[in-house]
């Protein structure tokens, strides 16, 4: 395929690794490679700016890739950000069962031509750190939990000692976390409208809020069905010929999904919509688990819309299912 100039589109794959980075272009299969130290990464973005490329696509690598994506963004550079388990599909489809740096990124270039996934410009800077103050808690969350676990089958007096110290202190960092995140949306006029309207709903507190605004910039700028897909709430058919699978959530932004959930359930209990929605679904013979995942997914849909609408709590219809 060529652009408007007649000229070959060109697209470019890089695989991110602590440190290095692997460049390959398609359909060209030219492939090369640069370190991740800071000059070097500018470097490659100035070459791949040189190729004119129609895409670049990068494996989400739990954050080694922010630093190359930047450099591209500034420089304009239309860029994509996939999970790497798409490209591992694509790399089975085609015939691709030998890894390497090389190949990985020769791959990554060849998913761009054929797959095409959106271009999306990466957060800046500043929302890249409270993005991260968000990953941190979700940390010291998970930290707590596991030291919890631990506590109740600790044996010896130093042992729970020590663990009940730290869970002090991990208490201690989830508060200036917390705090911190507060502030952050409270100086942002447009987040403080978001956070007000939010917590309106009864059942939805700071941390759910705070996870919405940040980790989910597209409330109340998508459809019902765009919304419950894009967080993974959206039941996904299994069926072939005559055979009707079981509906299954998957996918989507495990983040915010994980906070929609811990929402849900206090929802269930203190929503006035929500509980007598749970309960209906219980009476009609749903598993706990199908009714609270349709719950969080009633619960988003409410959200979604007071956003769009810029409506409080009590002012709306509730959302459909």
């Amino acid at each position: 395929m060529k652009n408007s100039n007649d000229r070959p589109e060109v697209f470019v794959g890089i695989d991110v690794s602590k440190e290095r980075l692997d460049m390959g272009a398609w359909p060209s299969k030219e492939t090369w490679s640069n370190s991740q130290a800071p000059e070097d990464i500018n470097d490659l973005a100035r070459k791949v700016k040189t190729l004119k490329p129609s895409l670049v696509v990068l494996e989400s690598t739990g954050g080694l890739e922010i630093p190359v994506a930047a450099a591209l963004s500034e420089l304009q550079i239309p860029l994509a950000i996939v999970n790497p388990r798409q490209v591992r599909d694509f790399a089975k489809a085609t015939g691709r069962l030998a890894k390497t740096d090389r190949i990985d990124s020769l791959v990554l270039a060849h998913f761009a031509q054929a797959i095409r996934p959106q271009a999306k410009p990466i957060a800046d800077v500043k929302t890249r750190e409270i993005q991260a103050l968000l990953a941190r808690r979700r940390q010291i969350v998970e930290m707590s939990t596991a030291e919890k676990n631990r506590l109740h089958s600790a044996v010896g007096k130093k042992v729970r000692n020590n663990i009940e110290r730290h869970l002090v202190w991990l208490s201690k960092q989830l508060k200036e976390i917390n705090d911190d995140l507060d502030k952050v949306i409270k100086a942002s006029e447009a987040w403080r409208v978001k956070d007000d309207l939010l917590q309106s709903v009864p059942g939805v507190g700071p941390v759910l809020t705070s996870t919405l605004i940040i980790a989910l910039p597209e409330l109340g700028a998508l459809n019902r069905m765009q919304i419950a897909a894009l967080v993974g709430v959206a039941p996904l058919n299994r069926d072939s010929g005559k055979l009707k699978g079981t509906r299954h959530i998957w996918g989507g932004r495990a983040t915010v999904r994980s906070a929609l959930y811990m929402g849900t359930l206090v929802a269930s209990r203190h929503n006035p919509v929500i509980k007598a929605f749970y309960l209906r679904l219980l009476d009609e013979g749903k598993p706990k688990k199908v009714a609270l995942t349709a719950c969080m997914r009633k619960l988003l849909l409410i959200l979604n819309v007071m956003i769009r609408d810029h409506t409080r709590w009590g002012q709306i219809r509730t959302a459909p299912v």
